[in-house]
């Protein structure tokens, strides 16, 4: 009972109180809040069924958050290069420029730890990486539960838990709060695909060159150009985020689902 209890306070409290956010990590937290109530849902049924739903839904939306969050790493990390469009440029004065990206958010006391602070600082992000934002896209529409992805299997199975064993009041419940909180991830992706950005590039790396030694097969050190355009994210994160964003939307083709 005290497991039923906590997953209909998670579920609305991770919900409401998830729409007034504009921190996006403070915004992950809470999403997440309302996640641990599907999954204490799936713990508290007690029959075979709940098992397994609780025991893929933790790993999918494990696997779901790690994305997520590595996803906002490599966006700060492509951000590094961009100002605001209305701000002044000057190198010396990075963290007033940092305020000025980002807004009303002068107030932030880790504004220095990371280059996204806010919601709105992803505003028109497609039209500088598509890919990222994609990635982005796929993972948030997994945490709403939208179908094909792999998120919505995950509630599936533990909506279909809760009705077989006759909880039929948690699960309307999850469902209603499933519904709102995909209100709060369809807002991020609005701002990230049909706004327009508030970024350009520093001027002062517009004609940026510099000289760098790669090695070839042979062993020879070899001068190339470095230029703006060829900075790119490592191998390993480009990687990570590669395949767990074509799990999460490529799941429904497993022989065993």
């Amino acid at each position: 009972m005290s497991l039923l209890f906590s997953s209909l306070i998670s579920l609305i409290t991770g919900t409401v109180v998830g729409l007034t956010q504009s921190r996006i990590k403070r915004l992950y937290a809470f999403s997440t809040i309302s996640h641990v109530g599907f999954i204490l849902l799936g713990l508290s049924i007690h029959s075979v069924e709940s098992i397994q739903a609780f025991m893929f839904y933790l790993l999918q939306y494990s696997i779901s958050n790690l994305n997520a969050f590595m996803l906002i790493i490599a966006i700060g990390y492509s951000l590094y290069c961009f100002v605001s469009k209305d701000s002044s440029i000057n190198t010396t004065n990075t963290q007033e420029t940092q305020k000025e990206i980002s807004g009303k958010n002068e107030n932030l006391q880790d504004i220095n730890n990371s280059p996204i602070q806010l919601i709105d600082q992803l505003k028109g992000y497609y039209f500088i990486n598509p890919a990222l934002a994609l990635s982005l896209a796929i993972t948030l529409f997994s945490f709403a539960g939208i179908p094909p992805l792999i998120g919505f299997f995950g509630k599936q199975m533990i909506l279909s838990a809760a009705i077989d064993n006759g909880y039929i009041f948690m699960a309307l419940v999850a469902i209603l709060t499933s519904v709102i909180s995909a209100v709060y991830y369809l807002a991020i992706i609005k701002q990230i695909f049909f706004d327009k950005p508030d970024y350009t590039l520093n001027t002062e790396l517009h004609d940026f060159k510099a000289d760098g030694l790669i090695t070839e097969k042979d062993v020879i050190l070899t001068k190339v150009t470095i230029k703006i355009e060829n900075i790119v994210l490592s191998s390993y994160l480009s990687l990570s985020i590669s395949i767990i964003t074509l799990i999460i939307a490529l799941f429904i083709f497993t022989p065993e689902s």
